[in-house]
């Protein structure tokens, strides 16, 4: 009998000895930097979105022997600070990863960094087309290159007909990037750029509205804007007190805009009403709801005084599934293995040279990089060139306080109005474009034909002599307005020619040899004139 409360001692003993041994063991820190602007709508709803990555990757793998430490940086929208930032976070964190900084131009100088102490370093904000694999070798882009959207924009240009088109866009890293890529698609279509209007950071409401009043005076009506959200929403208020979202004008934002559409001010999406725009397509999920639930509550606890109707983008899911790849990535190659060695020193080396090299930075870079995974933002693969992978679009038409969908396009099948479950093209109509009906600036449902007769500017002058037989041309002064009137079948295939233009074309009848003038002369000595360009 007295063996059974030996017994109950023992297995008492064993289960204490394991409660205590799952109370101590702690998994391995994992530091990682993470460099956003805080003060800026992208920065807040990016640091919501990391956090809670981190405590939804752990609660679901509590096992883990790896855990993510994030240190959280303000490079209050400047590459210096953010660039201090990262030497800080190398130097004092021994950080084994960077996610982001926010900005392209920010990230050149920190992915350099990474190149020199083999620290990946994550971004999924930084969209520029400027930064590559290629002279970043330890830079992943874990969102989408500019580059991608621009063959949906020139196929959404060319389905319209439209022929020339003006480009807008920030004086930054960020607006000059896609310029290349934008100009070679559109120039393998054959439409024109006939000028560009770049906006400097330091662009007020005066300059905007200078540069508004100058694009109204060209035939141009056909505007693509690549600008930041500050701007676009400084943009396109100016644009509407000026007249310019009226009918017959044609605005397209591109996706750095248009995937975060919901969370600008209510008075500027009023404000761009008829505008439309390329964004990434995020596939609906009981997963992705409950998600936006619980990021809505968290983000309002960290940002009381925001605004409600900032709401989780795929700006934020990017940085939500970064995270989740950056968190597998830590366990693959585990803690054990990272540590750091100094590189050469010298009494005249910088704080650069002397910085400690990650001895496993290639490993970790390599295991971020294969992870291919169904995220909620989609597919989260960053097997191609290190950045994401993007083969479809959303195209979409600005109404009312929100947005409707009016058709995709897709690398296989170019523009469509729906596509079926396999994210192929259903064919519609034979008519051209294969889309949904758009409402216009100034709530018209007339398709713009892209440009306008300028207010200002010279006129093409155009010589006319009265013919021997006036069936075919013959012209005559109306006194009363005092220009040339002309008649007859050459001037009727003039006029529908110009009709036919893609472009706005104005001019003048210049008489030769009319009976109230002082000119005459022969069909010659008129070709003559022409030549020399001389009116009478």
């Amino acid at each position: 009998m007295e063996r059974a409360p030996r017994a109950i001692l023992f297995l008492l003993l064993i289960v204490d000895f394991g409660v205590a041994q799952n109370t101590t063991s702690k998994a391995d820190e994992f530091h990682v930097g993470v460099i956003l602007n805080l003060g800026s709508l992208v920065g807040k709803v990016a640091r919501t979105s990391v956090l809670l990555a981190a405590e939804d990757f752990y609660a679901a793998h509590p096992n883990y022997s790896t855990k993510l430490v994030l240190h959280i940086r303000d490079s209050m929208a400047s590459d210096v600070q953010a660039a201090s930032t990262a030497i800080e976070l190398l130097e004092n964190y021994k950080v084994q990863a960077i996610i982001g900084p926010q900005k392209s131009s920010e990230a050149v100088f920190i992915s350099k960094l990474g190149n020199i102490t083999q620290v990946p370093t994550v971004s999924f904000t930084a969209t520029s087309s400027s930064l590559t694999s290629d002279s970043m070798p330890y830079f992943v882009r874990a969102t989408m290159n500019d580059s991608a959207q621009v063959k949906s924009i020139a196929s959404l240009i060319q389905a319209y007909g439209w022929r020339e088109v003006v480009l807008v866009y920030d004086d930054t890293d960020y607006g000059r990037g896609i310029l290349p890529y934008l100009n070679d698609a559109l120039q393998e279509i054959d439409i024109r750029v006939p000028y560009r209007s770049v906006i400097p950071l330091s662009a007020t409401s005066e300059s905007i509205m200078q540069e508004l009043y100058k694009l109204m005076k060209m035939q141009t009506r056909v505007f693509i804007v690549h600008t930041s959200t500050t701007m676009t929403s400084l943009l396109f208020t100016k644009a509407k007190e000026v007249g310019m979202m009226n009918k017959g004008f044609v605005w397209i934002i591109t996706d750095g805009v248009a995937n975060i559409l919901e969370s600008l001010n209510p008075s500027v999406i009023e404000a761009m009403n008829g505008v439309l725009g390329v964004r990434y397509q995020v596939p609906k999920s009981q997963e992705l709801d409950n998600l936006s639930i619980r990021w809505s509550r968290m983000y309002q606890w960290d940002n009381p005084d925001e605004s409600p109707f900032n709401k989780l983008s795929i700006v934020g899911l990017w940085g939500y599934d970064a995270v989740w790849a950056l968190a597998w990535a830590a366990e693959r190659v585990g803690i054990s293995s990272i540590r750091n060695k100094r590189t050469w020193s010298s009494k005249n080396s910088t704080c650069l040279q002397s910085m400690a090299i990650s001895t496993n930075g290639h490993e970790l870079l390599t295991a971020i990089v294969q992870n291919k995974f169904r995220g909620l933002s989609g597919d989260f693969d960053l097997t191609d060139r290190q950045q994401l992978k993007v083969s479809m679009f959303q195209i979409i038409n600005v109404v009312g306080r929100g947005w409707r969908e009016i058709g995709f396009w897709t690398v296989e099948s170019g523009l469509s109005r729906q596509l079926n479950q396999n994210g192929l093209k259903i064919t519609g109509s034979a008519s051209m474009p294969d889309l949904n009906p758009v409402i216009w600036p100034g709530e018209s449902t007339d398709i713009p034909r892209g440009w306008e007769i300028p207010r200002t500017g010279k006129k093409l002058r155009v010589g006319v002599l009265t013919s021997g037989y006036p069936e075919f041309i013959k012209t005559l002064r109306d006194h009363v307005t005092n220009k040339t009137r002309a008649s007859g079948l050459s001037i009727d295939i003039f006029e529908e020619a110009v009709k036919r233009l893609p472009f706005a074309l104005t001019y003048d009848y210049v008489p030769f040899g009319t009976a109230d003038t002082a000119s005459s002369g022969s069909y010659n000595d008129f070709v003559y004139q022409v030549y020399v360009q001389k009116s009478t």
